[in-house]
């Protein structure tokens, strides 16, 4: 562990690079310092006096200025505490939103306006870090909501990931018969209710194989499922598949 540095009169900005390069002492003291910090920033999100022992929407400040700690980038052309209250500001919007189901909340584009102004690079950069965080958690959400669905279906990831056909033609015929499936209200209803594909009446209406069919049985039923759910992420990834097919 490096030795904490004296640097009582040296800009923020110079301890947040110590910290970054590994001085646990300095976080700790930077940490306690600006608690008061946080706490107004967390109270101008929630509009009421903030108590650092008692309010769980203090605990998610000060988690998320540490985090600002290690992803602050002096180079963005921001100071390090205008870029930390933006980080605080927006996890608490998010803790309360989530958890409280606020959806009325004041934005943060409606926070502080004055203060986003001075620093637009930042606010850019912050906007779009937070974009791509919430996208990731929305992803991995679907994922978890889709291995659920599968497991109704007595399927798995590790089972669907070697049942996927190794060839690009053989799964774009496999996502065309999927796609069939789903848009035949009668062989979607008899899928969802059994767990399993009409082999027969698949056949008088794809022309495929029934040793295909069944070759690639568990693709297909993972691609039904995907096209029956609300999986925006999830349909992404079949955009280019089913274009032809809904030409």
């Amino acid at each position: 562990m490096m030795m904490t540095k004296q640097l009582t009169d040296t800009p923020i900005e110079e301890k947040i690079e110590a910290i970054q390069e590994g001085d646990i002492v300095l976080q700790n003291e930077i940490l306690q310092t600006y608690k008061p910090f946080i706490a107004k920033s967390v109270s101008e999100v929630c509009k009421r006096y903030i108590d650092p022992k008692k309010d769980d929407e203090f605990s998610i400040g000060l988690m998320a200025f540490n985090d600002a700690i290690f992803s602050f980038e002096p180079d963005k052309g921001s100071s390090f505490l205008s870029f930390a209250k933006l980080v605080v500001k927006r996890k608490v919007i998010d803790y309360i939103r989530y958890h409280q189901k606020r959806p009325n909340l004041l934005s943060l584009d409606e926070i502080n306006e004055e203060e986003q102004m001075e620093n637009p690079l930042i606010i850019a950069a912050a906007k779009e870090k937070h974009q791509i965080e919430a996208e990731n958690a929305k992803r991995r959400e679907e994922i978890i909501l889709f291995q659920e669905k599968l497991n109704a279906y007595r399927l798995t990831m590790e089972e669907l990931t070697q049942a996927s056909p190794k060839h690009k033609d053989a799964r774009e015929s496999a996502v065309q018969v999927a796609y069939a499936l789903y848009q035949d209200s009668q062989l979607s209803a008899y899928v969802q209710r059994k767990k399993k594909l009409p082999i027969k009446k698949l056949l008088m209406k794809v022309e495929v194989s029934k040793k295909t069919l069944e070759r690639n049985r568990k693709f297909i039923i993972a691609i039904f499922i995907v096209l029956s759910s609300e999986y925006a992420y999830l349909k992404d990834y079949l955009k280019d598949y089913l274009k032809d097919v809904k030409e």
